[in-house]
C-alpha cells in the first residue's frame, strides 16, 4: 500500500472542486491506498467520511498569496508528519521542496492565454491581469519544481510543452455517468419552474460560472440572430447569475449585463444561478443543445457531462474541442456569434443532425473514466516512489 498525500487546498469552485469530488470517492474504493487530503475548511464538508481517506483539518487557509506562502512554509512540515509516499499537488502550484517525490495536476489555461491577457486589457482589468501573469509566474516554476507534471489533455499539455520547455505528461480527466446521473434529489422549485418556463423553446445550456474567458458576450450577440431566425423561440440556460456579487472570483459581470440590456435579449435568457454539482444533471436533460464559446480551456467537464446527457455540442475551436468532443460537436471560429448562431440553426433546423450528434457524444462521454484516471496517476506515483 502507498500512502498519497493529496494536496487540494487551492480548490474552492470551478474545475478544481469537480476533480477532487470525482476523484476522492475513487481513491477511497482502492485497497492498495491511503490518501491523506488537505482541503480548506469551506469545501471540508464535501467529503464525508470515507475508508482509507484521512482529511487533513489543516491550519492553512485564507485566498491567493497568502494560503501559497503558508503552504510553501509549513506543508513540507505536514507531510512528512502524515508519513506520505507522494505529493500530488492538484491546483496547478508546486511544493517548492517536497520531501518526497511531487506530481504536479496543471489545469489552468489562463497562464498560457495570450487572448485572456489581451481581453483583460481591453476591459482595463489592470490589476487581475498582473495578478495573472504573477501566478502564472508561479505556475511555470512550479513545473520545474515537480518531478513529473500532468495536463488533463493533450492539447493542453501540448501547450505547457512549449510554455516551459518541459516534459509534460497528458492524462485525461474522467467521468462517471452512474455517479453523476443518478442522484435522487429534485431541483429546487425555483430553478425547476424556471426550467419549465422554458420549455416551448429551444433551450442552450451554458454551464459555468460567469467569467471572462468563458467568452459569455459572443454567445450573447448570437441570440438575436436566432431569434431573428426562429422567431424568438430561443431560450438560453445560465448557471449562474450575470450579478458580480453572485459569482466567485474577481470577475465582474456589469459590461456583460449591459450587453444584455443593448440587445434587448433579457427575456430569452434564463438565470438559474448557482446549481448545485449533484443535481446537474436535472438540468442538463432539460436543455436541447450545449453551447460553449471559451477562447480558453485545458478540459472542459460540461462538454463530457453535456454528451453523457445526450445534448448535441455547439463549440469553440480550439484544439482541446475538438479533442474532448472530436466528432459528436459542431464547431466555430470562437469569436464569430454569427458562425455560432449558423451552427446552432442548423441543428434547429435539421432533427436528424441533432440525433446524429447526440448518439456519438454518448459515445464519446464513454471513452473518459474516473477510474482509469485514478489508476494511471497512482502508477505514476508508484514509478515516481522507485
Amino acid at each position: 500500500m502507498i500512502h498519497v498525500f493529496l494536496n487540494g487546498l487551492a480548490a474552492s469552485a470551478g474545475g478544481g472542486l469537480t476533480y477532487l469530488r470525482n476523484v476522492v470517492p475513487h481513491l477511497a474504493a482502492r485497497d492498495d491506498v491511503h490518501t491523506t487530503l488537505a482541503v480548506g475548511r469551506n469545501i471540508r464538508h464535501e467529503f464525508g467520511t470515507h475508508n482509507r481517506i484521512s482529511v487533513l483539518d489543516s491550519e492553512i487557509g485564507g485566498a491567493g498569496a497568502v494560503r501559497s506562502w503558508q503552504e510553501q512554509r509549513r506543508l513540507a512540515q505536514i507531510i512528512s508528519q502524515a508519513g506520505a509516499d507522494v505529493l500530488i499537488s492538484a491546483g496547478n502550484f508546486a511544493l517548492r521542496k517536497s520531501p518526497v517525490p511531487q506530481i504536479l495536476l496543471s489545469r489552468n489555461s489562463l497562464y498560457t492565454s495570450a487572448e485572456f491577457y489581451q481581453d483583460l486589457r481591453a476591459r482595463r482589468e489592470y490589476r487581475l491581469c498582473l495578478d495573472t501573469r504573477a501566478k502564472g509566474f508561479l505556475a511555470k516554476r512550479s513545473i520545474q519544481w515537480a518531478d513529473r507534471t500532468v495536463a488533463p489533455s493533450h492539447a493542453f499539455a501540448e501547450e505547457l510543452r512549449r510554455w516551459t520547455q518541459h516534459p509534460i505528461l497528458s492524462i485525461h480527466h474522467g467521468f462517471d455517468r452512474d455517479a453523476f446521473f443518478n442522484h435522487p434529489d429534485p431541483l429546487p422549485k425555483d430553478m425547476q419552474q424556471k426550467l419549465d418556463a422554458a420549455t416551448p423553446d429551444l433551450k442552450l445550456l451554458l454551464v459555468s460560472h460567469y467569467n471572462y474567458y468563458r467568452n459569455f458576450e459572443t454567445l450573447f450577440r448570437a441570440i438575436p440572430n436566432l431569434c431573428r431566425r426562429l422567431n424568438g423561440k430561443v431560450k438560453l440556460i445560465l448557471t449562474c447569475s450575470l450579478k458580480s456579487e453572485a459569482n466567485p472570483g474577481a470577475y465582474r459581470t456589469d459590461s456583460a449585463a449591459e450587453l444584455v440590456k443593448r440587445l434587448g435579449i433579457a427575456k430569452n435568457i434564463t438565470e438559474l444561478g448557482n446549481v448545485p454539482y449533484r443535481l446537474l444533471h436535472h438540468v442538463y436533460r432539460a436543455c436541447d443543445i450545449y453551447v460553449t464559446p471559451a477562447y480558453a480551456e485545458s478540459f472542459a467537464h460540461p462538454l463530457v457531462e453535456a454528451m453523457a446527457a445526450g445534448l448535441p455540442v455547439v463549440a469553440s475551436d480550439l484544439d482541446v474541442h475538438r479533442e474532448i468532443c472530436g466528432s459528436a460537436a459542431l464547431y466555430f471560429d470562437r469569436m464569430s456569434h454569427s458562425q455560432l448562431a449558423d451552427r446552432v440553426f442548423e441543428l434547429a433546423q435539421f432533427p436528424e443532425k441533432r440525433r446524429q450528434l447526440s448518439a456519438l457524444g454518448s459515445l464519446r462521454a464513454g471513452d473518459f473514466s474516473w477510474n482509469r484516471h485514478v489508476a494511471a496517476i497512482l502508477e505514476l506515483a508508484r514509478s515516481l516512489i522507485k
